[in-house]
């Protein structure tokens, strides 16, 4: 059985995208969430001190996007069946996994936040018009089915984290755009991680945040 490290459920955009793929393809696996103590506990399990880590026996993988791609090897139903579904849905999820950094900087990852909206940073205006296409054209790609590639994919868990920091910071969308954070929310996966998060009583400051809106341990 796998063992997935998490950070907080509250904060951690990064140990959300395995831990949904595993729940919604029914993949057994043990939680354990990972101290937040110091560097030196996380080496306790990673020598890089990053969560999140999937841990198949002994055998470690400590990125998410890496982590996906691991399992799909044995759930090959994670990506889309077609192959230009399949080529754009990685396309989109590498895109996400390495870019988007003025909407992390402006928008950390705080689910029991909420606000009443504001004006934000052109450059991140940006970023969120970009998201909103790729949203957009791969659901026209689909055809049918609510998620992004009609059924949900890798590409989903990928963009589950930007779905919590739209809705939590009240950002307004395009009809289309809403429909699927909102098919995205209604996950019951997403429900379940939002009542953790929301039962945390952990409190980071804002640099914490921002530490792991570009990458950092939790």
């Amino acid at each position: 059985m796998y063992q997935l490290y998490i950070g907080s459920k509250n904060y951690s955009s990064w140990s959300l995208r395995p831990w949904i793929l595993l729940k919604h393809f029914n993949i057994e696996f043990v939680e354990m969430t990972a101290p937040l103590d110091g560097e030196q506990a996380y080496r306790e399990y990673l020598e890089s001190g990053l969560v999140p880590c999937l841990y198949d026996k002994e055998f470690n993988v400590w990125d998410c996007l890496a982590m996906a791609e691991y399992l799909a090897e044995s759930h090959p139903q994670m990506w889309p069946e077609h192959t230009r579904a399949r080529a754009r849905a990685r396309c989109i999820s590498a895109e996400m996994h390495s870019g988007f950094s003025n909407l992390r900087c402006v928008l950390p990852m705080n689910i029991k936040l909420r606000v009443q909206g504001g004006d934000l940073a052109l450059s991140a205006k940006r970023d969120i018009e970009r998201i909103c296409s790729i949203w957009r054209e791969a659901r026209q790609l689909a055809g049918t089915g609510p998620y992004l590639f009609g059924a949900f994919s890798i590409a989903d868990a990928m963009y589950a984290p930007i779905v919590w920091r739209l809705h939590c910071y009240n950002v307004p969308l395009p009809d289309d755009a809403a429909i699927y954070r909102d098919v995205m929310l209604a996950h019951p996966a997403m429900q379940e991680w939002e009542r953790g998060a929301l039962a945390e009583t952990l409190i980071l400051t804002q640099e914490d945040m921002l530490s792991e809106a570009f990458g950092g341990r939790r």
